[in-house]
């Protein structure tokens, strides 16, 4: 959960960005990335500054981007709790973002007065309609996926659970949330084993799973403490949360998710988008806590 004072960094940033980009299309009579007839341009340049300019060759760089005042980002993304993109993703997949709402409430009008579906072609059925989410990683939709069975032995269970912990010796991925009294309250750990990943994909029919690596994570609770499985990674422009709900994204080896009593112990993995590398940093977040690593340093 986030805290008041992350709440308010982020939104300030946020707040801070889009009055800079207003004040500036006002300043300048509307600016945009390249409006038609305005001669304005907005953009980034590979240093980080904003510029806007009423002519091209003005253009105060090399290798600029051009984008609208409203696509501006924070000027100091390191100031806010998550990530940019991270942000982006979760408010366009947000089913509660009034965006998202319209046609959802447009079909519940219908239903409640009787009316019928809009035919096809029309200017109601061209709007924007709710979607069933397709997961980046699967590219199925969660409705849809199902989970294969994958035998493991007390033995190999342990085998997983020490590989997790014997990794962040080299490529340390952990959380620790302490109690009151200092004393640790739950630990989530992550690790990617080659052999798991090749056993799971063995284990699951043929393009079930999609082509992106493959990570173990494992929670120990010392106290009673939740654990929802609400993981984020992140890694240059891509962010991506799996689904809990979903088996073709995240599945349970031992334990379960939810609220966790004192000496259980969870062990599970992740599915990451194809697009993800292990030999590159990434980020990665479980609540308000954040991690980077190198998986495959």
């Amino acid at each position: 959960m986030l805290t008041r004072s992350g709440c308010s960094r982020r939104g300030g940033a946020l707040r801070g960005a889009a009055r800079l980009a207003l004040a500036l299309a006002l300043l300048l009579g509307g600016a945009s990335g390249a409006p038609a007839g305005s001669g304005t341009f907005t953009g980034i340049c590979p240093d980080g500054s904003l510029f806007v300019v009423r002519q091209r060759e003005a253009i105060p760089c090399s290798g600029a981007k051009l984008v609208e005042p409203s696509e501006v980002p924070p000027l100091r993304p390191e100031l806010l709790p998550r990530p940019y993109t991270w942000e982006v993703y979760t408010e366009g997949a947000n089913p509660n973002n009034p965006y998202n709402l319209i046609d959802a409430a447009r079909e519940v009008r219908a239903l409640r007065d009787g009316a019928t579906p809009a035919p096809p072609g029309s200017a109601e059925a061209l709007a924007p309609s709710p979607t069933i989410a397709v997961d980046p990683a699967s590219g199925v939709a969660g409705a849809s996926a199902s989970a294969a069975p994958l035998a493991l032995g007390e033995d190999e269970i342990r085998d997983l659970f020490l590989i997790v912990e014997l990794s962040q010796q080299g490529a340390p991925a952990e959380f620790v949330k302490e109690a009151a009294d200092g004393s640790e309250a739950i630990a989530v750990a992550l690790a990617h084993s080659a052999a798991f990943e090749e056993r799971l994909r063995s284990a699951h029919a043929r393009g079930s799973l999609a082509a992106g690596p493959i990570l173990l994570f494992s929670v120990v609770s010392q106290r009673a403490e939740p654990f929802h499985g609400s993981l984020t990674f992140t890694q240059r422009h891509l962010a991506f949360s799996p689904d809990p709900a979903n088996p073709l994204q995240l599945g349970l080896l031992q334990g379960r998710l939810g609220e966790l009593e004192a000496g259980e112990v969870v062990l599970g993995w992740v599915a990451l988008p194809e697009a993800m590398d292990l030999r590159r940093p990434m980020g990665v977040y479980w609540n308000d806590r954040h991690t980077e690593v190198t998986f495959a340093p």
